[in-house]
């Protein structure tokens, strides 16, 4: 038994490719530990910028077990005449490796077979795995594979060297597509200075991850991700700041370094001048540094970085516990050379960007192209301004209101234009924070500049969401123009496939719509754009999805959404009209499965509810209706539908009055409140309404009193009915009751 250790050195990775690479070797190596019959085995995984290794830990091993195998060969009636074997079975047992009187005759479900026993010897470990190594670093895949040299190996970079133990012996491997062949050795290598590097001596594969510790190598990616997440915190709150580290960068940072040592560089005082957004991004994208901050949450549209960001920085290196400090030293005056050149140039932008209002940029959108069929940027700006006037008409604070509405035109006219700056060609995760910053340094009012920061919100899953009004007005605006605008065009999201991200663009409006609490009419704002009928439909099944997959992914008190209640309230199945009455306002639909949700988990009482629609609608959907008598779902007043006159119990009028009692309030709900704040008390009323109805309805169908629907009378049974059919419109208004679960 033995472990076995598997190092490939190389020129440094990429980051990305690190992480990849070692799920796809544990799945290549555990598939052939189980075929060879040794079972499912531990295997440690490590990844560096210049080695990617693997540890067996579980004791392999040194050889197969033998086998013994009964091989079924032909007919016995075909092997043998006579009882003498014939030439298919001397072939067969010839085949096999055992004499032709070691054959054996056994009878099976399709008759009398000949049989071998053959023992088949397991192979040595050590020549199983000279036979798979070289195997398994060809299957490793990746983006940008490079061959160098004259060789014909393919790899993300340059294999330097390997090392293959088992125990403590040495793998006779060699690579020989590599240039120059690689020979597998019983040594590492140590940290790289220039040209030169240590040999690390691996006397065993189980002393592999402490002899490379020795040197500072910290091997295990989790290890080093902690490591370094530790020693950033640390230092900037011994130095009184707030790191700017994102997990991305961490991540990155992480397949940056094998010893992990923290630095500490300084600024030019004239770089704070700057807004501390293009400082941090030119720290980050470029030169992978955290920038630090002097407040937790600083004001977005602040014009400089005084007050904002630290002049100094935090850089992670790759440099040994044991190196020189001088040489230290040097490594920050370089890293300190090369980033005030990066701030020189983000200031040349920032300058040349400002010495013109951001109105001129406008006119520059025309040349740029938006998407084949659908005009240029320009085009598309004035197709936001339209969307965003035509939302405001929804919105009775906004509709009224001269001032804001000029403010929001101005903000949809202008929140395109910092794409034709220099600094957003430079940086483009900047567009809409450079676009605010210019529009507030030419004298625009700074809800414009708010407005055009946020419309880009949320760029992503668990990103911020607009704050200002305006800015989610215009949020919408540019998802909504976005989604039509692609749909015209004939593109649509499938499977995996969403290259114009209309997915993140519809979860995106819903999230913006639900969390303002807005009543907005979807299907209206559609309806504006005067769209073909087939593809309005499209788009109003597309949004129906989106909002389903934001229900379906609301938390409240911890617990997320069930599934039934969000079929209750936003059905998978639901018919075109049913959808398009869904989207007249989203934000009553997310109130009505919250009402189901807390009814269900925070007080108990969804059950009485579910027992009294349930048992109405079953004799309402087996009732035999006469053509057209059935009451239309949309009716929820009794009058017109029930005659009390053809009652003839007590417990039809108890019924009928709890019908009434509630009918003002289901009818304010169905008309919508005009756009209100939606009335989750008003539901909650109907909801206990429904409720409270227990004790009439167990009177109506099994009390002293109680009534049978199915009577032979047809005005009577009618009448009953429709009574029931009532109820179920009523509870409707809520949801499906019949979706629901239990």
């Amino acid at each position: 038994m033995a472990s076995l250790l598997l190092e490939i050195g190389t020129e440094e990775l990429p980051p990305h490719f690190c992480r990849e690479a070692l799920a796809q070797w544990c799945g290549l190596i555990q598939g052939s530990l189980e075929a060879w019959g040794f079972g499912k085995l531990t295997i440690q995984t490590f990844a560096t910028p210049r080695r990617l290794a693997v540890v067996v830990l579980d004791n392999l091993p040194l050889k197969q077990d033998d086998l013994t195998e009964d091989i079924k060969g032909p007919p016995a009636a075909h092997a043998f005449e006579g009882g003498a074997p014939t030439r298919a079975a001397a072939g067969f047992a010839r085949r096999c490796g055992v004499p032709v009187e070691a054959l054996e005759i056994r009878t099976t479900g399709k008759g009398p077979f000949v049989f071998a026993r053959v023992l088949r010897r397991g192979r040595e470990t050590e020549a199983l795995l000279c036979e798979a190594v070289p195997t398994w670093i060809a299957a490793l895949q990746g983006k940008r594979f490079m061959r160098w040299g004259t060789g014909t190996q393919r790899f993300s970079r340059p294999i330097r060297w390997l090392v293959a133990l088992l125990g403590d012996r040495l793998l006779p491997i060699q690579l020989d597509n590599t240039c120059p062949p690689v020979v597998a050795q019983a040594c590492s290598r140590g940290l790289r200075r220039g040209r030169q590097h240590h040999n690390l001596a691996i006397p065993t594969a189980d002393a592999y991850e402490e002899t490379l510790e020795e040197v500072g190598i910290i091997l295990d990616r989790d290890e080093r991700k902690d490591n370094i997440r530790t020693l950033i915190h640390d230092k900037a709150e011994e130095l009184g700041a707030t790191p700017g580290l994102t997990d991305d960068l961490l991540e990155e940072l992480t397949d940056l370094v094998e010893t992990p040592q923290l630095l500490v560089g300084t600024i030019d005082e004239r770089f704070l001048s700057l807004p501390a957004e293009v400082t941090a991004m030119e720290m980050v994208a470029h030169q992978r540094y955290v920038p630090l901050f002097r407040v937790a949450t600083p004001d977005p549209l602040a014009l400089d970085a005084h007050g904002v960001l630290d002049p100094r920085f935090l850089m992670i290196a790759n440099i040994s516990p044991t190196a020189d400090p001088e040489m230290i030293k040097q490594i920050i005056r370089g890293n300190e050379r090369v980033l005030r050149a990066r701030l020189a140039d983000g200031e040349f932008f920032y300058r040349q960007d400002c010495s013109q209002p951001l109105q001129n940029y406008v006119a520059r959108l025309d040349g740029v192209t938006f998407a084949e069929g659908l005009g240029s940027v320009g085009d598309r700006v004035e197709r936001l301004r339209k969307h965003a006037a035509a939302i405001a008409r929804q919105l009775p604070w906004l509709k009224d209101d001269q001032q804001l509405l000029d403010h929001l035109d101005r903000a949809a006219e202008l929140c395109k234009a910092d794409l034709a700056t220099q600094m957003v060609g430079e940086f483009p995760e900047l567009q809409g924070v450079m676009g605010a910053k210019y529009a507030l340094a030419a004298g625009e009012d700074r809800l414009v500049a708010a407005a055009i920061r946020e419309h880009y919100l949320p760029r992503h899953a668990g990103d911020a969401l607009p704050q200002s009004d305006l800015g989610r007005v215009l949020a919408l605006a540019e998802r909504l123009e976005l989604l039509i605008s692609i749909f015209l065009t004939g593109h649509r999201p499938s499977g995996s496939s969403d290259p114009f991200a209309l997915r993140r663009a519809g979860n995106g409006l819903m999230q913006i719509l639900l969390h303002s609490g807005w009543r907005l009419n979807l299907a209206e704002l559609l309806e504006d754009r005067k769209l073909e009928q087939q593809l309005h439909a499209e788009l109003l099944a597309f949004l129906h999805q989106r909002l389903r997959a934001q229900l379906a992914e609301k938390q409240l008190a911890g617990k997320q959404l069930d599934h039934d209640v969000v079929n209750a309230v936003a059905s998978d199945a639901a018919s075109a009209a049913d959808i398009e009455h869904l989207l007249e306002d989203p934000v009553d639909v997310a109130t009505r499965a919250e009402l189901l949700h807390f009814w269900r988990h925070s007080t108990g009482d969804l059950a009485p509810i579910q027992a009294v629609v349930k048992r109405a609608a079953r004799l309402v959907d087996k009732g035999e209706w006469p053509t057209g008598q059935r009451p239309p779902t949309a009716v929820v007043d009794p009058a017109g539908y029930v005659d009390p006159e053809l009652f003839t119990s007590s417990v039809e009028q108890h019924l009928l009055n709890a019908l009434n009692a509630l009918k003002d309030t289901v009818d304010d709900l169905r008309k919508g409140c005009d756009h209100a704040t939606p009335q989750y008390s008003q539901y909650l009323n109907l909801a206990r309404g429904l409720s409270g109805m227990a004790p009439q309805l167990a009177a109506f169908f099994d009390g002293e009193q109680s009534v049978m629907v199915m009577v032979d009378d047809p005005a009577v049974r009618q009448n009953r009915l429709n009574l029931l059919a009532v109820l179920c419109n009523q509870a409707r208004v809520i949801g499906d009751f019949s979706q629901l679960q239990g």
